[in-house]
C-alpha cells in the first residue's frame, strides 16, 4: 500500500518559497536542511503526523553532477519558478519501494539514496530528474523505520483537506493507482494543463494552496 508522505512546493530560491506559503496559509514554516545529492535545501510544514508541506530550492551554496530531482533544473520549470513558486508534485510512502517500484509501471525510477543531515531515505528520482505525468503521478518514496519526521516537526494545528491533481490523463493516472493508494482526500480531475491545488485547515480557516 501507498500513503500520502508530504507535498512539495518549488521556489527559484527558498526564501521566496517560505514567503508564498507563509503569505497563502498565515503560518509560519520551520526545519529542514540540505541535500548534498540533489544539490537543494528545505523547510517544512506539519500537517500530521506522516504528512507535511514541503518548501524545496535550489541550494547555492552547493553544486551537482546530475539533475536535481522535481525536474529543478528543466528550463521549463526554471521558467515556471522566475515567476512564482508552485506545488510541484505530491509523494507517496512506502515500506517497500523495491516492490513497489516493480508493481506500478507508470512510477519513476530507479530508487536512490538521499540524505539531510543524518536522515538517508529511498526515493524514486529518474537520472534526469523528471516526474512522470509532470508531477501528477506520485513520487515514491520510503523513510528508514521509526519516527516519522513529520512528527519531529511543531504541531501549529494544521491539516490537509484535500489534494487535487489536475491533468489531462488524470482518470488513468486515477485508475493506475487505485489498488495500491486509499485516500478520500486525494481527488482527480481532468484538465488541459497539468497542476496541483491543496487545501489545507489553519487556526485561521481553510487556505488554498497552488
Amino acid at each position: 500500500m501507498l500513503f500520502l508522505d508530504h507535498i512539495t512546493v518549488a521556489a527559484k530560491n527558498l526564501a521566496e518559497g517560505v514567503a508564498y506559503v507563509e503569505q497563502a496559509l498565515g503560518v509560519p514554516m520551520s526545519g529542514g536542511g540540505a541535500h548534498p545529492l540533489m544539490a537543494t535545501h528545505n523547510t517544512f510544514l506539519r500537517l500530521g503526523e506522516a504528512l507535511f508541506l514541503e518548501v524545496i530550492a535550489p541550494d547555492p551554496a552547493a553544486t551537482t553532477g546530475r539533475p536535481r530531482w522535481f525536474a529543478l533544473d528543466d528550463p521549463r520549470t526554471r521558467d515556471e519558478l522566475a515567476r512564482s513558486p508552485k506545488l510541484m508534485v505530491w509523494v507517496a510512502r512506502t515500506s517497500d519501494i523495491a516492490a513497489s517500484l516493480a508493481a506500478m509501471p507508470d512510477a519513476a525510477r530507479p530508487a536512490i539514496t538521499v540524505t539531510r543531515g543524518e536522515l538517508a531515505w529511498l526515493i524514486s528520482v529518474p537520472p534526469d530528474g523528471s516526474m512522470p505525468f509532470d508531477g501528477a503521478f506520485p513520487t515514491l518514496i520510503q523513510w528508514p523505520q521509526g519516527v516519522h519526521p513529520a512528527s519531529r516537526l511543531p504541531d501549529l494545528g494544521c491539516s490537509l483537506v484535500e489534494l487535487e491533481v489536475m491533468h489531462p490523463e488524470a482518470s488513468a493516472i486515477q485508475s493506475s493507482l487505485k489498488e495500491y493508494l486509499d485516500d478520500p482526500r486525494i481527488r482527480f480531475r481532468t484538465a488541459t494543463t497539468p497542476s496541483l491545488k491543496v487545501l489545507i485547515r489553519t487556526p485561521s480557516g481553510d487556505r488554498m494552496l497552488t
